[in-house]
């Protein structure tokens, strides 16, 4: 059996790798004679083609179909990759003889750069393709266009022809971009975890998507004004063809994607987080009139990257509906709240994930994300997550949760997202260094390691594991009483070897006494505990919609084709249909085809949680007045604010040592690390990750394996 499902991996491996390949060489051949010359015409030329889909079924066929059959196969493939990867979990914690390597990219820096910017041999591989499948592009376009620039019209230059030419080809290589921008941002596509990746780390591949996309339509667009002024044709920007594409819709899409552009860099982002939020969702408007300008067959160039967004920006506005049970919530000396939600048993999730919450008596519009720090299996019944008070919009809430009078607070989620396994565990010896916030991964990672420890004493973990973390002010230490769930762990914590080295960077004594208030909530019947979204075996649901979905939507378009448009189409003299319409009507096929299905086999998860007993009774909380909880732990057992009564908070007060006044040594700390094999993972500030990245990948450091975690985009 165990062969048989071992062949079946690589057998779907090996399909999905050839399906990818053979889309890579569709865009290859996309600006070269051979295409436009030979497989085009005899493509389209096809009775079956024109009659059923009015010519664009060469590029649904070429460059729709096969990312569409790699997202369907990628769900089954993850389905049953995720079952081996728990068996092989349990095997492994019953077996110590040796460690297993789980389905990841490699994330050792393949080099750093002067900037001290890490780039995986992976990151490295795909920049390579892409920039050379632009150029490859950009220069074919060209080479092909020119070579027909001597068809002049009247009164127009050669080079005011080759100055048009160049700005339209921009257009073209644009639109390349635009077929990835949005695999990045479809949280729960199946296609980021086939290569390794998750929503957080790649959205820096939408950022540069999108750099460069927006960069290539703008030139796109003032070349084609300055032409129109050079050759005294500005009237053609106010022109709707009706047998062509729109200018005015790409000078609308224009202007909404600058909108989007102009507010997405970083100082402004991040100072005025609203006003970037709100431009963004200009993205509506710049995707329906982006695709009006382009016209169905470039349209469906670029069209599974928004059909799987349509999906999974649906599924998420569904899971949004339901309110989440908040149990109760710990405001912490440093300004970080902790909340506590009750969550179905059934609900997995892997350390470092992330969850989406919106408070809309804070904003209905807003949605923030925020690190997860429990465990799904050490903590059954809850879920838990960290907010840093630093923005507007996180000090709103911690005011919410401090003067909430009737103990209630109205929250809905999207998530949890995060990787499809936990691969840190195959590591000899673990380094997490965190800066500030940081922290907030590895709290899930320390949880997860004592759920392997407590649940078989024989599990292998790593036999060291050394957590850094840096803060500017002592009352920072209480985020170090988070390592523990609220409710503490059933047994002791067996012996982990965990040392813990706290830096207290701004402060050269201990403080005063601090405490941590704990509020609970009195939630609502309305409220139920956080479950998923597709219930067990999410992957074959969610391969089932998009399968069913794209299956409807090429029927549709196909047998409406066939029995309304072709007939009058046909008839016509110069066309019935405005071309507009061809584009209207693929839209509508597509939103009708998701949506439907989507809500059908929501609605049908749903009925089978609340048949089977998910959603639970609402538990009885008695509304009590703010509770007092001890501070964290401080070194030698010391403690300020009373003893830890428990012995995993003891522990972990033991293996805590606090140093005032100064920074780690981290070049030091990692290149004095003996093991064979070491996981390093930071998480912090910038300057600190791309610290660390640089000690990692020199010459001395054979043996850190660096992986970043980042949370600022």
């Amino acid at each position: 059996m165990r062969n048989l499902m071992m062949m079946s991996s690589i057998f779907l491996q090996a399909i999905l790798l050839v399906a990818f390949v053979g889309w890579l060489l569709n865009w290859v051949l996309l600006p070269t004679k051979v295409y436009r010359d030979s497989w085009r015409p005899s493509l389209s030329s096809t009775n079956f083609n024109s009659a059923y889909f009015e010519g664009q079924g060469t590029n649904l066929l070429l460059f729709s179909f096969p990312v569409m059959f790699m997202a369907g196969l990628g769900c089954v493939y993850l389905h049953f990759h995720t079952n081996k990867l728990e068996k092989k979990e349990k095997a492994f914690s019953s077996s110590s003889s040796k460690r297993f390597t789980t389905f990841t990219t490699s994330t050792t820096p393949f080099c750093s750069l002067s900037i001290s910017l890490s780039i995986t041999g992976v990151e490295l591989a795909f920049l390579t393709m892409f920039v050379a499948l632009l150029v490859w592009s950009l220069a074919n376009y060209l080479h092909r266009s020119f070579g027909h620039s001597h068809k002049l019209k009247h009164g127009i230059k050669p080079w005011q022809v080759k100055f048009r030419i160049v700005a339209l080809m921009l257009g073209y290589v644009g639109n390349i971009c635009w077929a990835f921008l949005f695999f990045p941002v479809a949280r729960g596509s199946s296609l980021l975890p086939l290569i390794g990746l998750n929503s957080e780390s790649s959205i820096k591949y939408h950022i540069w998507l999108g750099h460069i996309s927006n960069t290539l339509f703008t030139l796109h667009g003032i070349g084609y004004i300055v032409y129109w002024a050079m050759t005294n044709k500005l009237s053609e920007m106010l022109e709707w063809s009706r047998t062509w594409v729109s200018n005015v819709a790409g000078e609308i899409a224009l202007v909404m994607a600058l909108a989007m552009w102009a507010t997405s860099f970083a100082p402004i982002r991040r100072r005025m987080f609203e006003v970037f939020y709100y431009a963004h969702h200009l993205y509506v408007l710049f995707i329906f009139f982006y695709v009006l300008h382009v016209g169905v067959d470039f349209m469906c160039t670029v069209l599974p990257g928004i059909f799987l967004f349509l999906i999974d920006r649906y599924l998420r506005f569904l899971q949004s509906q339901r309110k989440a049970r908040l149990v109760s919530a710990r405001l912490l000396p440093c300004g970080s709240v902790e909340l506590n939600f009750s969550k179905c048993q059934g609900l997995q999730y892997s350390p470092t994930s992330i969850m989406f919450i919106n408070v809309p008596t804070i904003s209905k519009l807003q949605w923030h994300p925020f690190t997860v720090i429990s465990n799904s299996n050490l903590e059954p019944d809850e879920l838990s997550l960290v907010v840093k008070c630093l923005g507007s919009w996180s000090q709103k809430l911690s005011q919410q949760i401090s003067t909430s009078a009737d103990h209630r607070l109205e929250v809905s989620v999207e998530g949890p997202y995060g990787p499809v396994s936990s691969h840190f565990l195959r590591h000899e010896a673990l380094v997490l260094i965190s800066g500030g916030s940081g922290i907030t991964p590895f709290i899930s990672i320390i949880r997860e390691i004592i759920f392997q420890s407590s649940s078989n004493p024989n599990s292998q973990i790593p036999s060291q594991i050394l957590l850094i973390c840096a803060f500017k002010n002592s009352a920072d230490l209480a985020m170090l009483d988070l390592l523990l769930p609220a409710g503490g762990t059933p047994h002791p914590i067996p012996d982990l070897n965990l040392q813990i080295e706290a830096y207290i960077t701004r402060e050269i004594e201990p403080p005063a006494a601090a405490r941590i208030r704990t509020k609970r909530f009195n939630p609502t019947r309305s409220d139920l505990p956080i479950a998923s979204n597709l219930g067990p075996n999410p992957w074959l649901w969610l391969g089932a919609i998009v399968v069913s979905s794209f299956s409807i939507f090429v029927v549709l378009l196909a047998v409406l084709t066939r029995l309304y448009i072709y007939p009058i189409d046909r008839n016509a003299r110069d066309g019935s249909f405005h071309y507009s319409f061809f584009v209207l009507f693929d839209v509508f096929l597509a939103c009708t085809s998701v949506l439907t299905v989507s809500s059908a086999v929501f609605i049908l998860r749903k009925k089978q949680r609340g048949s089977g007993g998910e959603g639970g009774r609402v538990k009885s909380l008695e509304m009590e007045m703010e509770v007092v909880s001890p501070s964290p732990p401080r070194p030698a057992g010391s403690f300020v604010g009373g003893e830890v009564e428990s012995v995993p908070a003891r522990q972990v007060a033991e293996a805590t040592k606090v140093h005032y006044g100064r920074r780690p040594d981290l070049e030091g700390i990692l290149l004095g690390c003996q093991a064979s094999e070491v996981g390093v993972m930071a998480c912090g500030p910038r300057s600190l990750r791309h610290e660390v990245a640089r000690i990692c990948s020199s010459g001395p450091a054979q043996n850190l394996h660096f992986e970043s975690i980042s949370f600022n985009w």
